[in-house]
């Protein structure tokens, strides 16, 4: 049973994750920004003070190491990364109200402060505890910046905390022969002094809290397998060098990223209200006895810092706790996860280079229900869907009415007392379904919601099909019958922009334009259309076109080709390298990028109509790929089955008359019969990476 939604205004912060300060932004932060940003755009709508913070996760080893390597300070990075960020959410219609970063005077505040708290009421311990320690470089290491052979399976080059090849989780000094990532040293064991935050002091106050109305109940049963395996004290110190805040009275300690990362909520949003003073402040919003609604939007891989750290941090520090967790799955791409090899991980400034970002928007809120569910951009299926319901639905409609408007009636439409009563009382249908699909929006059920919109379209492009305008305009005497009609199609599709507006901002801000009214509200749908001249049609939104797509995929990933004379299709299949060499120079940076993996030939076989290629199935040690080569000439399929090989695993894949390949298996000689094929070494397994 969905609630109606409240008329009655409500102060309102609601806040998403803050991506991390080391890399671009990519669709699947685009899935969580685009769910946030429309529920807060219709909160915005009804007429609540809504206000929408976030900002950049500035901290860590990640990003002080990237700082070095590019010769630059962690502060020059993070400015340059946190101006990219604003500018790709821009593109996407993202409406912060603030965004800000965690490496801010206002961030170190809270976490002193909220540090400080919790040590005096007795919530902080220290001891002393073993980690890896680099001799070289002098440093602390991250479990990723540990590699060595996999305690269990044995595979070569895993990161210290698991195995990519066997699925194996287990502590850096399990690890067989491991080095560190950043000098190649052997990792010594060194004690140090770390900070723990005591989360089990918390453990009656977060079992209430967490089985009342904040979180969805499939989130509440899983923090019961944390609660029922006991909480365990956290480590929230870091050693120097580090880039973030030092602990306060804790010479050379650092607060961990995690600390002070959802801190910089709060630290949003006081740089908001310095920026717009407003009647509010900061305890309206933070303090115990708020009566404002709190809402955090985060995925399902950070509801372990989200639900029982961060509230049992403002409840020990005196602030208030959250409304609401809104937890939302994860972004697969055409049913994989979002991959480098497989491209399909999509920068958001890569879609934004070659698709309109609405496109997306739509596709998104088509997708989403308040379930912590996975989300699938099929690109098949996300172009069928925009061109069919937005283009071949709603801007329709206008379209079909607007020319007859302007061209036969100076612009003008009829009076609204016609409108009414006109069309089977059609106004009023579309008028009453705005109930249901405000308590839609509000539930964050946002798929249902564009259902109820997709059958009003429909709705509407019947009354049209049915009253056939472009057959009334060729009678004389049924002009005003004509005007009538159009005027009603016109008040209609206002009226599904209205509801569509939360969703498509920049498709409303046209529409509005062009029916020459005011930005809409969502109460606005209760009057209609007033006797007035609308503006010239223009077109309101494209057709997806399946060329950017292609090119938007080609764009992400490297296309690694020896293939020009042999005629195959550009990163589709192996050719041997040719006796006279092409002289290629490329830099070591675009060569690194270059992902070579053992593969193992699970099947080979013929492909009919194809002189030059193999069909084969190639193993990476639990992913398949499909890969035609041109080594025909070369190899009978029944010689390669079983046999390990070396492959190109980054490349885009490439549809061909045969199929979709998925890659590229590496072979060198002059041709004909002398291709052969790169074997590794023995010992070598499936999917590892070949340095």
């Amino acid at each position: 049973m969905l609630a109606t939604p409240s008329n009655t205004p409500r102060k309102i912060l609601v806040t998403s994750a803050l991506p991390y300060a080391n890399g671009p932004i990519h669709l699947g932060h685009m899935l969580e920004h685009i769910q946030t940003d429309i529920w807060v755009r219709f909160q915005k709508m009804r007429g609540h003070d809504c206000r929408y913070v976030c900002a950049d996760d500035a901290h860590g080893t990640p990003i002080m190491l990237r700082a070095q390597q590019e010769g630059i300070t962690p502060e020059t990075l993070i400015e340059r990364i946190g101006q990219e960020h604003r500018a790709d959410f821009a593109g996407f219609g993202i409406g912060f109200d603030n965004y800000y970063s965690t490496h801010s005077a206002e961030n170190r505040e809270f976490a002193n402060l909220i540090y400080q708290r919790l040590r005096q009421a007795g919530h902080i311990a220290t001891r002393t505890i073993i980690q890896a320690y680099d001799p070289v470089k002098n440093m602390f290491l991250p479990d990723r910046f540990i590699r060595g052979e996999c305690p269990r399976c044995g595979a070569k080059d895993q990161y210290g905390d698991s195995c990519e090849v066997c699925g194996a989780t287990y502590s850096p000094t399990d690890l067989k022969n491991p080095v560190s990532t950043l000098s190649g040293a052997t990792p010594v064991e060194k004690e140090s002094e770390h900070y723990f935050f005591k989360l089990g002091d918390f453990e009656a106050m977060l079992r209430e809290w967490t089985r009342g109305e904040a979180l969805q109940p499939e989130i509440a049963n899983k923090l019961d397998e944390w609660f029922n395996a006991g909480l365990q004290d956290w480590d929230i110190s870091r050693d120097a060098p580090y880039f973030g805040f030092e602990i306060p009275d804790a010479p050379g300690k650092y607060f961990y990223v995690w600390l002070d990362a959802p801190i910089g909520y709060m630290a949003s949003l006081k740089n908001l209200l310095e920026k717009q003073p407003a009647k509010l402040s900061f305890d309206d919003y933070w303090g115990v006895d708020s009566e404002a609604e709190l809402y955090h939007f985060i995925g399902k891989d950070i509801v372990y810092f989200h639900a029982l750290f961060w509230p049992a941090m403002l409840e020990g520090a005196g602030f208030r706790k959250p409304t609401k967790i809104f937890v939302h799955g994860f972004l697969t791409v055409n049913g994989q996860k979002m991959s480098k090899s497989r491209g399909t991980f999509i920068k958001a400034r890569t879609y934004l280079d070659h698709l309109n970002p609405e496109y997306l928007r739509y596709y998104f809120a088509a997708k989403l229900s308040n379930r912590v569910e996975d989300i699938d951009l099929s690109l098949d299926d996300f172009t069928n869907r925009v061109n069919a319901d937005l283009v071949g639905k709603v801007v329709n409609i206008a379209s079909r009415c607007a020319g007859f408007i302007n061209k036969r009636f100076d612009g003008q439409v009829s009076a609204a007392t016609q409108l009414i009563h006109d069309g089977k009382n059609l106004h009023l249908v579309f008028r009453d379904k705005g109930k249901t699909i405000a308590a839609l929006y509000e539930a964050r059920e946002y798929s249902h919601a564009i259902r109820e919109i997709m059958a009003l379209a429909d709705i509407a492009n019947q009354y049209i099909d049915e009253k056939k305008p472009w057959v009334i305009a060729k009678q004389s005497d049924r002009e005003e019958e004509l005007q009538r009609i159009c005027s009603l199609g016109l008040e209609l599709f206002r009226i599904l922009m209205i509801y569509l507006k939360p969703v498509l901002p920049e498709m409303a801000a046209k529409a509005e334009a062009f029916l020459n009214v005011p930005p809409l509200q969502w109460q606005d749908c209760g009057e209609p259309l007033p006797q007035h001249r609308i503006n010239a049609f223009t077109p309101l939104m494209t057709r997806v076109e399946k060329d950017k797509i292609d090119a938007m995929l080609a764009a992400e990933v490297p296309v690694i080709s020896t293939a020009k004379e042999s005629g195959e299709p550009a990163g589709a299949s192996a050719t041997p390298i040719q006796s006279n060499p092409i002289d290629v120079t490329i830099a070591y940076d675009d060569f690194a990028k270059i992902d070579l993996r053992i593969a193992r030939i699970a099947n080979a076989e013929h492909v009919e109509g194809a002189e030059k290629l193999l069909k084969l199935t190639l193993d990476l040690g639990g992913e398949t790929r499909t890969v035609f080569a041109g080594i025909k000439s070369a190899y009978a399929p029944e010689t390669l089955v079983n046999r390990l090989t070396v492959m190109v695993a980054n490349l885009a894949p490439r549809k061909m008359k045969f199929g979709l390949s998925e890659g590229m298996v590496l072979a060198a000689g002059p041709g004909g019969k002398d291709i052969f094929l790169l074997s590794p070494d023995n010992g070598a397994q499936p999917g590892m990476r070949v340095k």
